[in-house]
């Protein structure tokens, strides 16, 4: 199949993918041309090419991925967004980094004053000690799956609630 054909019939599916991803539609746009830039550098690498949509969706996917984590790093989170991540570990750098975390710490607890106790149970073993997943299910004895979907979960409500509040 020649590439202009090959453009012609994949460019609404690539689309598809990149939009779904991106979720603008001028950045998706530079995605699909990124895509097939991509695959038609490659082309001759494809050993099937009756999945040659397929092969086009996934470098979509993957180069849509990569964009969104340029764009996150660059635009990069509040400092404070950033911690959530680290509070397990130890703050033992300097004294004003401590007392940084500890009214971190702080700001968590309030922000989570009204979770369900499970909820709160599974940020603070995740969180403020260190544990990770399996630790955790085997502890509370649950499903790793679900000790994972449900600190996910309530990571972002509290990421989300910390957000309104750094930004007001």
């Amino acid at each position: 199949m020649e590439f202009t054909n090959l453009y012609k019939h994949f460019y609404e599916k690539v689309f598809h993918v990149s939009l779904t991803i991106i979720r603008d539609r001028q950045l998706a746009e530079d995605n699909v041309q990124e895509t097939f830039l991509k695959a038609y550098k490659k082309l001759d690498s494809l050993e099937e090419k009756e999945k040659v949509g397929a092969w086009l969706c996934v470098i979509a996917t993957r180069t849509a991925i990569d964009f969104v984590r340029r764009e996150r790093k660059n635009k990069g989170y509040p400092v404070e967004l950033d911690i959530l991540d680290f509070l397990g570990l130890e703050a033992t750098q300097n004294v004003e980094a401590e007392v940084e975390v500890t009214f971190l710490k702080e700001l968590l607890s309030e922000k989570m004053e009204d979770f369900p106790l499970e909820d709160k149970k599974l940020l603070v073993l995740k969180m403020e000690r260190g544990y990770k997943e399996r630790e955790i299910a085997k502890a509370l004895q649950m499903n790793p799956a679900t000790v994972k979907s449900k600190i996910h979960r309530a990571r972002r409500k509290l990421k989300e609630r910390m957000a309104v509040e750094l930004s007001a």
